[in-house]
C-alpha cells in the first residue's frame, strides 16, 4: 500500500479551503446586500420591484405615516373581491402585483394623519433609497386678500435601483374633498432621477373624494388599498383640477371694485345655498354637470359669483339626462319654474328657490362643436347657442367641488366674447350672447309640450 505524503494532502486541503473561501467572498459581494437582502444587481426586474415595495412599507412603518396604494396598474390587476386577498394571496412563485416590471409604483399619504418629519430622508439614506421631495405651494392659504406663496411638501420619490416609489400627498381642502399639487421640477433638480413623465400623478394638479380604506394583504404584503377599486380608478381618469384664478381676480376688483352692499351679500349666500343643494341633487342622480353661463364666468373673472346675475346656471349633457330630475329637485324643496325645449332638441330647466333662480342648460354633441339651446315662451322662438367642444376638470366654488370646462377660456369667449372681463349688467339672453343665433320656432301643436311656465 503506497504511502500518503502528509504535505500534499495539507496542500489540497489549503487550497481548497481557498477557493471555497473566495466563492463565499463573491457571493457575498454580487448577492448580498448591506443589510442582508439580496442584492438588487443580481435580482430579476419582477423580484427588485417586490423587494421595494417591502423596503417602502417597512419604511413608512417605522414614521407611522398613513399611506396607500394608489397605482393604477396594481389596483387594475386586483380581483373585484380584494378582501378574498387577505387570506390568497402570498408572495412567493405567483406574485402577480407587485411583480409586473414596472419601473414605479404609486403610493398615497394623506397629510392630514401625518406630522412632517424631516428624517424620513435620513432614514431613507439608511435603507439605500435615493430620496427626492418636491414642494409646491399651498393653494389653500391663498385667497383675495393674501396671495399666499408658502410652501408644502406634494410629492417624495424614494428610488432604489432599478424602481422607484411615488409617495403623493393628498391635502384636504374647504369644499371636502382631497387635493393634490402638481409636479414640478425646480431648476437644479435632476431631471433623470426617474421616468417623471411617465408617472401616473402630478402632471397636473388632482381632485378626489374621500376613499374609504381597505386594509387587505397583496403579495404578502400589508396594504391599505380604496374599498371601491373601480370608482377610484374611475376618479384617476377625471381628477384634473384648475385652481381660481386669484391673482387675476385681485386685478379685475381693482378695477371694478366688489358689490358689498347687502343685497349682494344676501344673493351671494342664497346662491351658495342653491348651488350646494343643486350639487347633492344631481350627484344623488348621477348626474354630471358644470357651472355654465354667468356662474362659470363669476368663478373664471373673479373667483366668486356675479351678484347682479340674479340666478346659478348649470350645464348637464343630454346623453346624462334622467327623467327623475324634476321629481327629485321638487323633493329637494326647488319647485319647477320652467321647462322649454323636450329631450331630442333644445331641454331646458329652471327651478326657483327664494330669490336666487337655478336654470340647468342641457348641451348636445354634434361632430366639431356643442351647443344647448333657448326658447322664447312669448313667440315659440329657438335659440341655439354654439360653444366649442370640450372637457371637464374639477374646481372649487364657495366650499364646493364642482366642475368646468377645462378649456374655460374659450368656452367664455364663446360666450361673451373677447370683451368678457369687463362687466355688463344689462344682458339679454336673445342678442348679447357672442355665441347665440336663431333657430328656427317650435310648432304651435307642440307649445304645450315645448313651452310650459309655471
Amino acid at each position: 500500500m503506497p504511502r500518503i505524503n502528509k504535505s500534499v494532502i495539507l496542500a489540497l486541503l489549503t487550497v481548497t479551503s481557498s477557493v471555497f473561501l473566495l466563492f463565499q467572498l463573491y457571493y457575498y459581494k454580487q448577492y448580498l446586500s448591506k443589510d442582508g437582502v439580496r442584492n438588487f444587481n443580481s435580482l430579476s426586474a419582477n423580484d427588485a420591484q417586490w423587494q421595494v415595495v417591502k423596503k417602502f412599507l417597512d419604511l413608512v412603518g417605522r414614521h407611522n405615516l398613513p399611506v396607500y396604494l394608489i397605482d393604477s396598474v396594481t389596483l387594475g390587476l386586483l380581483t373585484p373581491d380584494t378582501q378574498q386577498l387577505r387570506e390568497s394571496d402570498t408572495k412567493g412563485p405567483n406574485c402577480k402585483y407587485f411583480c409586473a416590471q414596472r419601473e414605479f409604483t404609486t403610493f398615497a399619504l394623506l397629510a392630514k394623519l401625518w406630522k412632517y418629519d424631516a428624517a424620513l430622508a435620513k432614514s431613507a439614506a439608511e435603507k439605500g433609497f435615493m430620496f427626492l421631495e418636491l414642494r409646491g405651494k399651498d393653494p389653500r392659504l391663498a385667497g383675495m386678500d393674501d396671495l399666499s406663496g408658502t410652501e408644502i411638501p406634494l410629492h417624495f420619490i424614494f428610488r432604489l435601483q432599478s424602481h422607484a416609489v411615488h409617495l403623493v400627498v393628498f391635502y384636504e381642502r374647504s369644499g371636502n374633498y382631497l387635493w393634490h399639487g402638481p409636479l414640478r421640477l425646480k431648476p437644479n433638480m435632476d431631471r433623470k432621477f426617474v421616468p417623471f413623465r411617465k408617472l401616473d400623478f402630478g402632471h397636473q394638479a388632482g381632485a378626489y373624494d374621500r376613499p374609504e380604506l381597505l386594509l387587505t394583504s397583496i403579495d404578502g404584503l400589508e396594504i391599505r388599498i380604496p374599498k371601491n377599486v373601480s370608482r377610484f380608478l374611475g376618479e384617476v381618469a377625471n381628477s384634473r383640477f384648475l385652481e381660481c384664478r386669484y391673482k387675476e381676480a385681485r386685478a379685475f376688483y381693482q378695477l371694478y371694485p366688489d358689490d358689498t352692499s347687502q343685497e349682494a351679500m344676501e344673493f351671494r349666500k342664497n346662491a351658495k345655498t342653491l348651488l350646494h343643494l343643486a350639487a347633492r341633487t344631481l350627484n344623488s342622480l348621477g348626474m354630471r354637470f358644470w357651472l355654465s353661463s354667468g356662474t362659470c364666468l363669476g368663478w373664471f373673472r373673479q373667483c366668486s359669483v356675479i351678484p347682479h346675475s340674479k340666478d346659478v346656471d348649470l350645464g348637464i349633457w343630454i346623453k346624462d339626462y334622467r327623467s327623475d330630475i324634476i321629481p327629485a329637485f321638487q323633493r329637494a324643496g326647488l319647485p319647477l319654474k320652467h321647462k322649454f325645449g323636450k329631450k331630442e332638441d333644445s331641454l331646458e330647466l329652471s327651478f326657483q328657490a327664494q330669490d336666487v333662480k337655478l336654470d340647468i342648460f342641457f348641451f348636445y354633441e354634434e361632430e366639431d362643436h356643442v351647443w344647448n339651446g333657448g326658447t322664447q315662451a312669448k313667440s315659440g322662438k329657438k335659440f341655439k347657442y354654439m360653444f366649442p367642444k370640450f372637457t371637464l376638470c374639477w374646481t372649487e366654488l364657495v366650499e364646493l367641488k364642482v366642475q368646468v370646462p377645462c378649456e374655460t377660456m374659450d368656452y367664455i369667449e364663446a360666450n361673451y366674447g373677447k370683451s368678457w372681463n369687463v362687466p355688463v349688467k344689462t344682458w339679454d339672453w336673445k342678442s348679447s350672447p357672442a355665441n347665440v343665433q336663431e333657430n328656427g320656432v317650435w310648432p304651435v301643436g307642440e307649445w304645450d309640450d315645448v313651452i310650459q311656465v309655471y
